[in-house]
């Protein structure tokens, strides 16, 4: 049986068209953007371009785009990078316990730099009150970050509302829309958010590149420091064929997109009927509803993590975990813990995330395949 990819959640196959566009750029234009020559001119036509095509995706304006290595580092920027430039306002933000890492270590260290970070529970779906939001926010509240759509559980966040609620208080909200971006229609001004982190790698684009949306009032603290590149919010020479990919990456996200998003409802749908079918006894982690389509976290119980992903992937599956394994050690998604606590459950998780070419075959095998290795684990345990 040929192999399956099924962590579209932790990265996307790059799509023929944007590699051979990235080709064609490396091959054809040696220029440096900030050169006046023809050289240089052509290689800006390409920068401007994606910029303009970032911006359309999310209802917003060129200038407001900064372009990055990727998502980790937007959202490093929107939160060390603007916490650091506001200080004189206050010390204090507010994020959640399911968010990305690429927020929380910044926001640790930034709490070992003498700030104050509240990081707000979430229920057993894994979405975080409105409510809970505004009862943390304080005078000297400067920072608010929640993500759009997480990366674990694919439950989405209240973020319009939570935009909504901000609006009267002085405190710039970011959310980090990596798993929403390219699947549904995302629009700042909807979402009243003040900054927005995106990357290319999740649709079907090269890997290390993305940007930060930034408002016009929004002052940030660059992370890197040199020319006046990203007018001076981001320094280093533009790595050109990677734009050129994802001008190209943004223009296919674009193309039947509603579509997109209701097959990979029915290939999840699809999937959960089928464990159903074979009596695989499983839990569903996050939402029902409020959720993205291609997001399935699963439970087995009593069945261990670790062993289970070597399983599948020796059965030619790959899927990926939350978990994380530290000195011999299993860590448990802190997803999961944030939603479940010290459950068992959160020990035996997998995530299966799929993808624009994922067949109705490969959900039936994929579930034959699951049906096989818990059988075989079974009976050595």
């Amino acid at each position: 049986m040929a192999s399956i990819y099924a962590d579209h959640a932790a990265t996307t196959p790059l799509d023929p068209s944007v590699a051979e566009v990235m080709y064609e750029e490396m091959i054809s234009n040696p220029g440096n953007p900030s050169s006046i020559h023809s050289f240089g001119r052509s290689a800006r036509k390409t920068v401007d371009e994606a910029r303009r095509q970032a911006a359309s995706s999310i209802g917003a304006v060129p200038e407001n785009i900064i372009f990055t290595s990727g998502g980790t580092e937007a959202d490093n920027l929107a939160v060390a990078g603007f916490a650091k430039a506001n200080e004189a306002r206050g010390r204090h933000i507010i994020t959640t316990k399911i968010e990305h890492h690429a927020v929380l270590h910044p926001a640790e260290a930034l709490e070992a730099l003498g700030f104050d970070v509240d990081y707000i529970d979430v229920d057993e779906s894994g979405i975080v009150s409105v409510k809970d939001i505004e009862a943390a926010l304080r005078e000297d509240t400067i920072l608010v970050t929640v993500m759009h759509g997480n990366n674990e559980t694919g439950a989405l966040q209240p973020i319009a509302e939570i935009g909504a609620l901000l609006q009267e208080h002085q405190a710039a909200f970011h959310t980090d829309a990596v798993q929403t971006f390219g699947l549904l229609d995302l629009n700042v001004d909807e979402l009243k958010v003040d900054m927005l982190t995106a990357s290319a790698h999740k649709i079907y684009g090269p890997k290390g590149a993305g940007f930060l949306y930034v408002r016009n009032h929004i002052q940030l603290e660059p992370a890197l420091r040199g020319g006046e590149q990203e007018r001076r919010r981001r320094a280093g020479t533009e790595n050109v064929a990677q734009l050129a990919g994802v001008s190209k990456a943004l223009k296919l996200a674009d193309t039947h997109k509603n579509e997109r998003y209701e097959m990979l409802a029915d290939r999840s749908a699809q999937f959960v009927q089928a464990l159903m079918e074979k009596d695989i006894t499983f839990q569903l982690n996050g939402p029902q509803h409020e959720r993205l389509p291609h997001i399935v976290n699963v439970s087995f119980q009593g069945v261990s993590v670790e062993p289970l992903l070597v399983n599948l992937d020796l059965a030619g599956i790959a899927v990926s975990s939350g978990s994380a394994c530290t000195a011999g050690s299993v860590e448990p998604s802190h997803v999961l813990k944030a939603m479940y606590g010290d459950d068992k459950r959160i020990y035996s998780s997998v995530r299966f995330s799929f993808g624009r070419d994922t067949t109705a075959e490969e959900i039936d095998q994929i579930a034959e395949s699951l049906e096989r290795v818990l059988q075989r684990m079974a009976k050595k345990a």
